[in-house]
């Protein structure tokens, strides 16, 4: 409960914040974040969860950005404005803003930090890192790089947006449009980390995913979103939660889509990411999130996993394979060629992929491989593939789901 509510907070209060004293305070700002988090480990426990944990959090994070402002002695005209609280002995009483100013800040800092200097990468590293709470690791594995790679990404960042000290107000209507598409990004890599998460303890993060909607629906509703791949990407976000339940058994165990109950799955959430992919098509472009949303949408569709068309998936995956280049699209577009047309086509294609670098070295790999090699009959090179998979895999459940798929024991 208390990690949900951090989570969900920490890009909020840290995008509040930011856009009250500038951008030139961040590292304070993200500091002081955490040392409110940290207080409320320990004060929630003894006293319990304050009716609106959020303002809390942002008293005791805003105080300590004072406090850091004053003690280094940078008295400014911010701190001037800002600094009229009561003693450090008093209860606080610092003008919290509403919950809607709080989520408009995080929007509009979404695009601040989405800034065109910047290396794309850089931006993502940088607005996982600082407003979604992501760890280095957790990012790492999603863009696919390295853990130092990331952390110097972040580190130029930071210095980038702290020498900057722009007004977070003035962002012209042509700014964000440019930056819209990284903003898509941002909320897209915050669905996937919640769907399948890196961390080892949890598979499943339906807050992170929840959040994901929440932030693309306000996004949606915006003067600086509103557009037809916002749609899709809400439409995608939908029709894959609608799977959410039936994604684990009742051990928590992962389930493959062949392996879910569908009589689990959302029917409400299916109509509404389908409407919205109807929606979405009033554009004059086609985007990733539009052909992954109709991939999800032929999942939710099929009566059956036999009966699932498979002609139509592969289909878009080579289209978006035109859009955008990634080593997962390659793969699942093997998974539905085997699928369509057999494994020993399946493994052809998977040989022709280029598997070099980040994929060569990753467990999807191996375990597409794997399962190719099984259903093939050739059990010896299939197990040399799936140990592979197992001994990459970089979670626990990972690992077990490779287990009970492959017939290995923990």
């Amino acid at each position: 409960m208390v990690e949900h509510i951090f989570r969900h907070d920490y890009g909020v209060l840290v995008a509040s914040i930011l856009r009250r004293v500038g951008s030139q305070h961040l590292e304070t700002i993200e500091d002081a974040v955490q040392f409110a988090m940290m207080q409320a480990l320990e004060h929630w426990v003894r006293h319990g969860k304050p009716d609106n944990p959020s303002a809390w959090l942002y008293q005791v994070a805003y105080r300590k950005v004072l406090s850091e402002l004053r003690n280094a002695q940078k008295r400014n005209q911010l701190l001037t404005e800002f600094t009229q609280v009561e003693s450090e002995t008093g209860p606080p009483n610092i003008d919290v803003p509403l919950q809607g100013e709080m989520t408009d800040s995080m929007l509009r800092m979404l695009f601040i930090a989405c800034h065109e200097a910047l290396p794309v990468q850089s931006q993502l590293v940088f607005t996982l890192k600082s407003l979604c709470g992501f760890t280095v690791g957790e990012i790492a594995q999603r863009l696919m790089i390295t853990e130092a790679n990331t952390y110097k990404r972040f580190s130029r960042a930071r210095q980038f947006f702290e020498n900057k000290a722009a007004p977070l107000d003035e962002l012209a209507e042509l700014e964000a449009a440019k930056r819209l598409p990284i903003v898509h990004h941002v909320l897209y890599l915050v669905f996937t980390e919640g769907y399948l998460s890196s961390q080892n303890d949890m598979a499943i993060r339906t807050d992170l995913c929840e959040e994901a909607v929440r932030l693309t629906s306000l996004l949606s509703a915006s003067a600086l979103g509103n557009a037809p791949e916002t749609t899709a990407l809400l439409a995608l976000m939908y029709l894959q939660m609608s799977r959410m339940v039936a994604r684990q058994d009742d051990a928590g165990t992962l389930l493959l889509l062949e392996q879910q109950d569908r009589k689990l799955w959302d029917q409400k959430a299916i109509a509404t990411g389908l409407y919205l992919l109807q929606q979405s098509a009033q554009g004059d472009c086609i985007s990733r999130y539009h052909l992954e949303a109709s991939i999800a949408a032929e999942h939710c569709m099929a009566p059956s996993f036999a009966e699932t068309r498979w002609d139509r998936i592969v289909a878009s995956y080579e289209l978006l394979e035109k859009i955008t280049k990634s080593p997962l699209i390659q793969l699942n577009k093997t998974i539905a060629i085997a699928e369509w047309q057999g494994p020993e086509v399946g493994l052809t294609n998977l040989h022709s992929a280029e598997h070099s670098g980040w994929l060569g070295k990753s467990f999807y790999w191996y375990a597409v491989k794997a399962d190719l090699l099984f259903r093939l009959g050739e059990q010896e090179s299939a197990n040399d593939a799936a140990k592979r998979a197992l001994a990459l895999a970089p979670t626990l459940e990972i690992r077990k789901l490779f287990g009970k798929r492959f017939h290995f024991m923990e």
